[in-house]
């Protein structure tokens, strides 16, 4: 005898089961592509990071440990991302006020001052690894550039010669003769650049404190320093800055904050120069 209801009961129950495998099918087809789509995005971010680190920096002198490279075959020491305060309190009036001043990116200056064999000739002094002297800051502007360098800004000159510990000389604060050569120990000439390895900075450059003045880029202008406010401008016939050599003030002269000033066209035995370049 057919029964009507048990047919109807097992058709429903058919109906069911075919219901829920298809369920079942639809789920597994929905959690692989769920997980395709997060193995594509995790492939995403390991590859193409979200946002450019920027350069870390350098809280202290001892951190830094020097990294120097060759640019058409001259030696040049990186000067790390970092902070110090530029000027001295205790200085003349053109250094005051001390500021802070901040890198956010590496540069490059060059470990020795450009020395004669480099420059293609001698200057007052002769001897090829004595510092090229007696030139115009035109002249040394020009041998930089065509180095594809340029001349540091004064800025950038006393931070590698200073470092995050703003020293007022490269290897400390307290004046030492031997480590640098002046009016006490050069018989009124120069030396062959790196003749005096203690003087070292802490980035590596030799002679930043002693041997030649060097002339930098900047125009000569109160502080506190600011390299937008014109300062920087390699077009101006105005007055530029020189640093970092003997003088004839011994005891202060040396240090790493003075700095004086001098007529582009210039020319002066004891005025050299060296290049820096950006990273």
């Amino acid at each position: 005898m057919f029964d009507y209801a048990q047919s109807r009961y097992y058709s429903d129950l058919r109906n069911f089961e075919q219901f829920e495998k298809a369920q079942i099918a639809v789920t597994k087809i929905l959690f692989f592509l769920f997980l395709m789509a997060l193995g594509a995005c995790a492939t995403q971010s390991a590859t193409t990071p979200t946002s450019i680190p920027t350069p870390t920096q350098v809280a202290k002198n001892a951190d830094w440990v020097p990294v120097e490279s060759e640019f058409d075959a001259v030696m040049m020491v990186q000067v790390p991302a970092g902070c110090f305060m530029m000027g001295n309190e205790e200085g003349r009036r053109d250094e005051k006020p001390v500021t802070q001043i901040c890198f956010e990116a590496p540069y490059w200056i060059d470990r020795y001052e450009v020395t004669n064999k480099q420059y293609g000739e001698a200057g007052n002094f002769p001897g090829d690894n004595r510092p090229r002297e007696n030139l115009t800051w035109n002249e040394a502007r020009d041998f930089c550039v065509k180095r594809g360098a340029r001349l540091p800004t004064e800025a950038e000159w006393e931070y590698a010669a200073r470092g995050p510990d703003s020293l007022m000389y490269p290897w400390g604060n307290e004046l030492v003769d031997d480590n640098l050569v002046f009016d006490r120990n050069s018989n009124n000439e120069t030396a062959d650049v790196g003749s005096k390895p203690a003087g070292i900075s802490w980035v590596g450059a030799y002679d930043m404190s002693g041997n030649v003045w060097e002339w930098v880029n900047s125009l000569y202008e109160r502080y506190p320093y600011d390299a937008a406010d014109g300062r920087e401008n390699a077009d101006s016939t105005e007055q530029r800055v020189y640093r970092g050599g003997v003088g004839s003030y011994i005891d202060f002269a040396a240090s790493s904050a003075i700095r004086f000033r001098a007529d582009p066209e210039k020319r002066d035995w004891f005025i050299g120069f060296r290049c820096a370049r950006s990273d």
